[in-house]
């Protein structure tokens, strides 16, 4: 999720139809105010149908071992249904939506960004529900990841699961003196030929990637409004094009090929073939290290600007027949317990979006004794100067923008 995933421009052009097709009836449903009691009552012997990203193995794991047994102990099934897209589990959505179906087969989406903010305009997504959970008291009613998605606002629409940190990874094996910023990095990637690459946008971490070179061509964070605009698009566009344009030579394999996704990106930096790969959930790279996937001398690039910072989410269909059930796991997921659990490493290693000084003394020393990592700074210092996402209406026009200026000019 990216948390929120990857979708294809062609799956991409299909959803947005989608979406217009139901705008007439797009409002968004809410959920019934009643006591936690009561939800947790209809929950009980429901079956709750996870829809979320398969390329995360230990992410599948963890739900499959730690969450769904958890949520077992509170009488609710949960069944975790892999998707290569999430953008599949919306589509399913909208089109139950439009068939007015009342039990459909996604009960909770791992979702952010552009997939959220398509479900939004669409009215797939329950509302005034997840501001409501028990265990929602543990995070900060102020912090800005958690009340706005990509730009579009959360209003208890989705509860928040973990947190992420755009993130440039190197071997300080091979790279000993690192660049400190994103234009230094291009430049070094110019100077070492064939040393680097990054993944095809619409790629999720190819595109970050894309908006991220985009800040630094323009003058730095905050230079690029939040908000797209055509103008603002015309305005900015035509110099990430032509920095990248410039770059493709020095590519990996000259830039005839790009990696297409992050997975790939990480076998070829595992392999020795790349001095630098990138990541979304950087949380995950200890472990990497540990198995002996990445090489020992594995390190995090933090730049000078900072980087770009989102949550993850999950979300609750409005065609969901067991939504009580899902608005249990969603609390579940959101625990102190579990947020621990799921940051472990070892587990699958994505950082809270719980606030810890609001947590019991207790609770909060489980995540005071997670293990320090050599290879990944702590979030605090991870997450220093993080910039906002641009907003999801960003991400297509910048994907086929860089598509057609620098894919195939």
């Amino acid at each position: 999720m990216p948390t929120g995933r990857r979708r294809s421009i062609a799956a991409g052009a299909a959803l947005l139809a989608l979406a217009g097709c139901a705008a007439p009836a797009a409002e968004a449903p809410v959920a019934a105010d009643r006591p936690w009691d009561d939800v947790l009552a209809e929950a009980d012997g429901q079956t709750v149908d996870l829809w979320m990203y398969g390329g995360e193995e230990a992410g599948s794991a963890y739900v499959d071992d730690v969450l769904a047994p958890a949520a077992a102990e509170l009488g609710v099934t949960l069944r975790r249904v892999p998707v290569s897209d999430t953008g599949d589990a919306l589509d399913r959505v909208l089109s139950e939506r439009q068939a007015g179906v009342t039990d459909g087969e996604v009960d909770l989406v791992w979702v952010n960004g552009e997939n959220y903010a398509a479900g939004r305009q669409a009215g797939a997504w329950l509302c005034d529900w997840a501001l409501d959970l028990p265990n929602r008291q543990y995070t900060d009613p102020d912090d800005p990841l958690l009340s706005s998605d990509f730009g579009v606002p959360v209003e208890g629409c989705e509860s928040p699961w973990h947190k992420a940190q755009f993130t440039l990874v190197y071997d300080s094996a091979r790279v000993p003196e690192p660049p400190t910023t994103m234009a230094g990095v291009l430049d070094w990637a110019q100077a070492n030929p064939g040393r680097f690459t990054y993944p095809a946008p619409p790629d999720f971490t190819g595109s970050v990637f894309v908006r991220q070179v985009l800040t630094s061509v323009v003058g730095g964070p905050g230079e690029v409004p939040v908000e797209f605009s055509q103008e603002a698009y015309d305005e900015y566009a035509p110099a990430l094009f032509d920095r990248l344009a410039a770059l493709r030579p020095a590519l990996w394999r000259g830039g005839d090929t790009y990696p297409q996704s992050q997975q790939e990106l990480d076998r070829l930096f595992a392999d020795g073939e790349v001095d630098m790969t990138m990541t979304y959930g950087p949380a995950t790279l200890a472990d990497l290290v540990a198995d002996g996937t990445f090489p020992e001398t594995t390190r995090v690039l933090t730049l000078e600007e900072g980087t770009f910072g989102n949550a993850s989410f999950l979300a609750l269909p409005s065609t969901s027949g067991d939504s009580a059930g899902a608005q249990v796991v969603a609390d579940l997921a959101l625990s102190p317990e579990q947020q621990a659990a799921k940051a472990d490493p070892g587990t699958w290693g994505q950082f809270t979006v719980l606030d810890l000084g609001l947590l019991e003394e207790a609770d909060r020393a489980a995540f005071e004794a997670l293990p320090a990592s050599p290879v990944v700074p702590p979030y605090e210092e991870l997450s220093e100067n993080a910039q906002p996402e641009l907003s999801a209406d960003w991400v297509s026009p910048l994907d086929e923008g860089w598509r057609r200026s620098v894919l195939a000019p």
